[in-house]
């Protein structure tokens, strides 16, 4: 059975490429301009920033490992789920991006941030990319199933039943971003 399931994740990831490498993409361009336009992001991020850091002082946001670990879960979960909307994922990846891009270059110390930075964000980066690379899949699946049911004279069953191929790849990706997500959480 473990076997199976890692040849399923292989497939999917060989079969998905161009989405990961999309979202990769979009992860990297958006970090990079997050930092470069720092002094053109303040107005947008600096409010985000100050509130975060209001409620943290007075207690409406606990910075537990619990709520941490929660509120990452529901951010992929969101990019998987928006997928369904036009590669809305997408969009949500850039905003995480251009924030953390922001919030970096914000620091006194970049090495500092950098050293606290990577250990976890190798986990929880990845598991955003792979995560918008699911919504990427599930949006294709749900482009060619309509596709197919429209073009060709058969059911929604028998449409669903030959596209869903996508649906499931999208589902394993989605699940390796939750287990690095997990993973993330412990480091």
């Amino acid at each position: 059975m473990l076997k199976q399931f890692y040849r399923e994740v292989k497939l999917a990831f060989l079969e998905n490429k161009l989405a990961i490498y999309i979202s990769i993409f979009i992860l990297i361009f958006s970090l990079i301009l997050g930092y470069i336009l720092e002094p053109y992001l303040y107005s947008y991020f600096n409010p985000v920033v100050d509130d975060l850091s209001q409620k943290v002082e007075t207690g409406v946001i606990r910075l537990t490992f619990f709520d941490i670990f929660l509120n990452n879960i529901l951010i992929i979960f969101q990019m998987f789920v928006y997928g369904l909307l036009f590669c809305l994922s997408a969009f949500v990846l850039a905003y995480n991006g251009f924030f953390i891009g922001y919030y970096t270059a914000i620091q006194d110390d970049l090495y500092r941030v950098l050293a606290m930075l990577i250990p976890h964000g190798i986990f929880e980066l990845t598991s955003c990319i792979l995560a918008c690379a699911s919504g990427l899949v599930l949006f294709n699946f749900l482009f060619i199933f309509l596709k197919y049911y429209l073009k060709e004279d058969v059911s929604l069953k028998e449409a669903f039943i030959v596209k869903s191929f996508k649906l499931k790849q999208s589902i394993v990706i989605f699940i390796v971003s939750v287990v690095l997500m997990i993973v993330a959480g412990f480091v």
